[in-house]
């Protein structure tokens, strides 16, 4: 078995809540050491974004909420002050030996600390300088703060989103998780690893990435949004259906819902033949895809009426047997439950100085050759702040004295 794919790179991390640590969550998954900067007391800002919070073996209020939780494994927590210029040095002393590092800062704001990209630079030519904002490095927006919820709406998603109009609560909606976050967060490792990439293969030069909310949210629009492109109109919200194939949807059943699409023409007629209606792949508004796009509304009405007559297992049961994608709508119990997402082992379990065995969900990612197999569980605030320190010459009375004076 190699070593994991990023051995050996060390990245310098004060991205705080999700987007950023998210990439730097992935980014350590894959073998880096990352060093996670947080503030002396209270930590990254999602520590706070609870509950729930672990239960403390002593019973005391703490900080590892589920939030956090989902983002930092295999990470190393250093507490720094980075407003105190003896915190800035620190810094600065950790980026001179980093192959990356990254910030979610607002725009300009870490160059009144020394710790901009150009002031990086100079340090350490070949460092790979990520900053992870809501809008951007540059544009009239840049100097906003940025949310989740905020650009799912500026980026034209909740547009997209939501029951179809005319139906109760019929309006634009968000997503549930925070999906935007995430896909910045997947966006800001790419970028990373090719710069790394290029560095490696063209001579050692470090570059800025900058990543954004705004970009990623309107890039993922994909096709909804170059349906608009190509003629003019925004898409309407469609609720559950599908955005290709048709008939696809929730379909209630007699005890509960299912989903199903249908992506051509030969899954319609089996699926016709499934709900007992085999005629229904002939009527001329239904023979062709095109055809069920344009009369949408009156093939769903059919199919709603058709499986209302039997549970979801009978007809996930014979939709599978006909070759026709379904599934059940799962909840997180049936999810984690699920025999395929157990065999698949989604949920690993980690040893945490609370917990004993605490679960988390593993890197989607499977290598053949570089398997992660290790997980560590995300640290405690300042957990490894000695350790990491000695690395850049601080010794125990150094960082003692520090600790004193609130820098750490």
């Amino acid at each position: 078995m190699s070593a994991l794919p990023l051995s050996g790179i060390k990245i310098v991390d004060l991205t705080r809540v999700l987007a950023g640590p998210v990439s730097a969550q992935m980014l350590a998954d894959l073998g880096a050491e990352v060093i996670k900067i947080e503030r002396p007391g209270g930590g990254d800002d999602a520590r706070a974004f609870g509950p729930p919070y672990l239960a403390d073996p002593d019973g005391k209020q703490n900080n590892n909420n589920s939030f956090y939780l989902c983002a930092n494994r295999n990470k190393k927590s250093v507490t720094v002050n980075i407003a105190k210029p003896e915190g800035q040095e620190i810094i600065r002393e950790l980026a001179k030996t980093a192959d990356v590092m990254m910030e979610n800062y607002k725009v300009g704001d870490l160059k009144r600390y020394g710790l901009d990209y150009e002031t990086i630079r100079k340090l350490n030519p070949g460092i790979i300088y990520c900053s992870v904002t809501g809008f951007g490095q540059t544009g009239p927006y840049a100097p906003r703060a940025g949310y989740d919820a905020i650009l799912q709406a500026m980026g034209g998603l909740m547009s997209v989103t939501g029951h179809l109009d005319g139906e109760p609560g019929a309006g634009p909606m968000k997503v549930g998780p925070s999906i935007v976050d995430y896909m910045t967060g997947m966006n800001a490792s790419i970028g990373i690893l090719a710069a790394l990439f290029h560095r490696k293969a063209n001579g050692g030069e470090g570059q800025h990435v900058d990543v954004c909310l705004f970009d990623t949210v309107i890039a993922s629009l994909s096709h909804w949004a170059q349906i608009y492109l190509v003629n003019g109109k925004t898409p309407p919200r469609r609720g559950t259906w599908g955005n290709g194939g048709m008939p696809a949807g929730v379909f209630r059943c007699t005890d509960g819902e299912l989903m199903l699409v249908v992506g051509n023409d030969g899954q319609f007629q089996r699926t016709c033949a499934v709900l007992g209606e085999p005629e229904l792949a002939n009527d001329r508004r239904f023979v062709r895809n095109n055809d069920r796009v344009v009369h949408g509304k009156e093939i769903m009405a059919i199919f709603a009426g058709l499986f209302l007559k039997k549970p979801v297992a009978y007809w996930l049961d014979k939709l599978e047997e006909a070759g026709v994608p379904s599934g059940p709508i799962n909840d997180f119990e049936q999810v984690f439950n699920d025999p395929h997402v157990q065999s698949r082992g989604m949920r690993i379990k980690v040893d945490h100085p609370f917990e004993r065995e605490l679960s988390l969900i593993r890197n989607a990612l499977t290598f053949s050759g570089t398997p992660i197999t290790d997980y560590r569980a995300p640290p405690l605030l300042g957990a490894d702040t000695r350790d990491v320190l000695a690395t850049i010459g601080y010794d125990a009375a150094r960082v003692d004295a520090l600790k004193a004076q609130g820098i750490l």
